[in-house]
């Protein structure tokens, strides 16, 4: 174990001291951090270059003649939008937002039937939210100007607008409450990024790290004194925990981010991210699936890097690993919105898709507990077969030199490690 140990701690070491993982992790960190004060950042950035003021201000034609003030009343209350009368034509304010002068204005009249007709100019492609929030306070004063003509009162207009009592309710046995359902949808989206972009980061690492040993005939040395079966284990573990220590840096930045943020807006994405809205379980079988999805595709990718003589190989020969997480990643991404899609479930026991797809299921549906322990134990079999087998290839492969062909290689280097 000596030996085994000696790797480990060279592989996870290596790594953690390279310029390329100090730098990548500290950018990571501080976009974690940025992120959640982006709120702050920006209105920092309008105060100092002046342009919150003006972009709060929108220019109003009104030739009706009464609806100004009330649109000034309507939409001033409510948000931090300006609104300014302009005695200046269509026209010349038509030019200024063409010339870039003006960012937008609004053009009020009212017709025989006394129905309001707003226009709305802007050069922005972009421009979506003072529309929508004009139509709504006109649409609200031209209720207010009918309700007058009909001699409605106050009461009347309001029980127009009654709402309904519309009660859902879910028989499924897996349904969750919409509440519950929205936080988990949040959780899985994050995590499930988490696991993709880890496994398939990490993965590559693996088979990159053998190759180039491969390559600068460091191999050669290190099997004269330990066993390939050893090394290569040892290589996955060793990564391994380099990944884990990176993802507990990013996840304890991310929780001082959000709790030191100083924004002060509420409701939304950022209080989805709330730990305490969070089921440990789901956390749990984060954890779960992460390692076993993380240690399958790295054995995997250490035996495919075993194959190759030159790093610049390596991609080629990963290339169907990359493709199975791909697939399973988008297989995943597809039952966000539905996650009781029929193939989902049979996507979620084929080993290389469980640790997204019935991650993805056991987060967003109540699965009885059969279903996510099997899935387990397919994985914990996949991975001990896989292991066997890794070994085998692993032991032959590392003595093979030369341009690698193809997946054909396999064979010959099993045929290899038994010599």
């Amino acid at each position: 174990m000596r030996e085994f140990w000696i790797i480990f701690k060279q592989a996870f070491v290596t790594k953690a001291k390279a310029k390329s993982f100090i730098i990548t992790t500290a950018i990571m960190v501080a976009a974690i951090f940025i992120f959640a004060n982006i709120g702050n950042i920006v209105d920092t950035v309008k105060n100092v270059t002046g342009d919150d003021e003006a972009a709060n201000e929108l220019k109003v034609i009104d030739n009706s003649g009464v609806l100004f003030p009330m649109l000034k009343a309507q939409m001033e209350s409510a948000d931090s939008l300006k609104l300014v009368q302009s005695d200046l034509a269509e026209s010349e304010l038509e030019k200024q937002v063409k010339e870039g002068k003006l960012d937008s204005f609004v053009t009020l009249n009212l017709n025989e039937g006394n129905t309001i007709q707003a226009k709305y100019m802007t050069k922005s492609v972009i421009d979506f939210d003072i529309p929508g929030q004009l139509q709504e306070s006109l649409q609200t004063i031209q209720t207010q100007m009918n309700a007058q003509q009909l001699s409605l009162t106050g009461e009347q207009v309001q029980s127009l607008f009654t709402p309904i009592q519309f009660e859902q309710k879910n028989v499924s046995p897996s349904a969750k409450s919409e509440e519950e359902l929205m936080q988990a949808s949040v959780l899985v989206y994050v995590l499930m990024f988490v696991i993709y972009f880890s496994v398939i980061m990490y993965s590559s690492m693996i088979a990159m790290e053998v190759a180039t040993e491969k390559s600068s005939r460091v191999m050669e040395i290190l099997i004269s004194s330990v066993s390939p079966v050893k090394h290569m284990f040892a290589k996955v573990f060793g990564i391994g925990m380099l990944g884990i220590v990176q993802i507990i840096i990013y996840g304890l930045a991310g929780f001082i981010a959000f709790n030191t943020s100083k924004t002060k807006e509420t409701g939304g994405f950022l209080d989805m991210l709330n730990l305490s809205n969070f089921n440990v379980a789901t956390l749990v079988y984060a954890v779960i699936f992460f390692l076993l999805g993380y240690f399958l595709y790295a054995t995997l990718a250490a035996l495919l890097g075993s194959l190759v003589s030159r790093t610049e190989d390596v991609q080629q020969m990963i290339m169907p690993m990359s493709l199975l997480i791909v697939a399973a990643f988008l297989i995943a991404m597809a039952g966000l919105n539905n996650p009781e899609l029929g193939f989902l479930k049979y996507a979620s026991y084929f080993p290389f898709f469980t640790p997204l797809v019935m991650f993805l299921r056991v987060g967003m549906l109540n699965l009885p507990l059969w279903e996510p322990l099997l899935s387990i134990g397919i994985m914990l079999v996949t991975l001990f077969l896989l292991g066997w087998f890794g070994a085998r290839v692993y032991r032959g492969g590392v003595l093979m030199y030369g341009p690698s062909r193809s997946l054909k290689d396999i064979k010959k280097a099993v045929q290899l490690g038994k010599e």
